[in-house]
């Protein structure tokens, strides 16, 4: 809980556990049989409650294993106050990395739960093609951010937009790393590494790789 945010009341923390179990479950099913193979039946089933209230939480069993925060869009609007209130000594860049960084923590501290569900996409390109098209809303709402940090338009300049996709990319490439790793080493620094090689303007590392057209 962040300073000035009320704590939740019984009730509240009630949804909230039974949101997590469901996805907990939600997850636990899709990896176990596929989750074409499992429907909102079952995870009611198993959760023990009616399939009435899981929707109460969920449209669908595909939003249960990939949308396990109650709010997505609140998660980015902290994000993009975070950029905006970050040390004005700071790069655009920088300012988005560090505005990033509680969300990327989230990661290594759900790690089983993390790696299980991006396993779970991997598997099926109808659910990688379900989350780019959510997160349509969360990306303007970081791009205005950048817009509104840097003093540009987010709709006649091009760097908002571009630098989103950028730092966006880096938190792809290290998250899938991350799972090829199997979680053995933090995502946040593999986010870190990320950001400081482009920030470098993307050295190839001397020794470990060869420049295509170069011997």
């Amino acid at each position: 809980m962040t300073e000035g945010e009320q704590p939740l009341g019984l009730r509240e923390r009630k949804k909230l556990e039974t949101r997590a179990k469901l996805v907990k479950i939600a997850l636990q099913l899709a990896a176990e049989r596929g989750l074409e193979n499992v429907t909102v039946d079952d995870i009611a089933a198993e959760a023990g409650v009616s399939a009435r209230t899981f929707f109460n939480y969920f449209p669908s069993k595909e939003d249960a294993v990939m949308h396990p925060d109650p709010d997505p869009v609140g998660q980015t609007r902290k994000i993009a106050a975070e950029l905006l209130s970050a040390p004005a000594e700071l790069s655009p860049m920088q300012a988005v990395t560090l505005a990033m960084r509680p969300y990327i923590d989230r990661f290594d501290d759900q790690r089983d739960e993390w790696l299980t569900r991006i396993a779970i996409i991997e598997r099926d390109p109808g659910l990688m093609v379900r989350m780019f098209a959510t997160h349509k809303e969360s990306e303007q709402i970081i791009v205005d951010a950048i817009a509104q940090r840097t003093g540009l338009d987010a709709s006649a300049d091009f760097y908002p937009l571009l630098l989103f996709k950028v730092v966006g990319g880096a938190m792809q490439a290290a998250t899938q790393r991350w799972h090829e790793l199997g979680g053995s080493v933090r995502l946040a620094e593999l986010f870190d590494t990320a950001i400081d090689t482009l920030a470098e303007g993307m050295p190839v590392p001397t020794g470990t790789a060869v420049i295509e057209g170069k011997k």
